[in-house]
């Protein structure tokens, strides 16, 4: 039951965006105008855990995003292929580009949050 309970804390703090020492204190600032690149905390404000690494050190989080998207995608175009069969295929791939459009940022959050999880220091 520890177990289960620990995966739950996991997951819950990597959609959250938390802090992977403390998983109290946000990685991102909050109320960042969305057409803004996200904004990364330098430390948690909780526990003061580092969050700026070495240079490169979120170039593995790129694969992760990549990742993402490239799932979404095959998501979208399933859905949008056995939902609506008769829909060209000009219109399914504008809106798979378009549903990329619009999880970008969510991606990029979310990407470095699982890497620095995956590999704290």
């Amino acid at each position: 039951m520890k177990s289960n309970n620990k995966k739950v804390n996991f997951i819950l703090s990597v959609f959250n965006e938390k802090c992977p020492k403390c998983r109290k204190g946000d990685m991102f600032k909050k109320n960042v105008p969305i057409f803004n690149f996200p904004v990364m905390h330098d430390t948690c404000e909780k526990c003061n855990y580092h969050f700026d690494r070495e240079p490169g050190y979120f170039i593995g989080a790129m694969y992760i995003s990549y990742a993402l998207a490239v799932l979404q995608g095959i998501i979208t175009f399933f859905i949008l292929h056995y939902s609506f069969p008769s829909l060209s295929t000009f219109y399914e791939l504008l809106i798979i580009i378009l549903v990329m459009i619009v999880l970008a940022r969510k991606n990029y959050k979310l990407s470095r949050v699982l890497y620095i999880h995956i590999f704290p220091w």
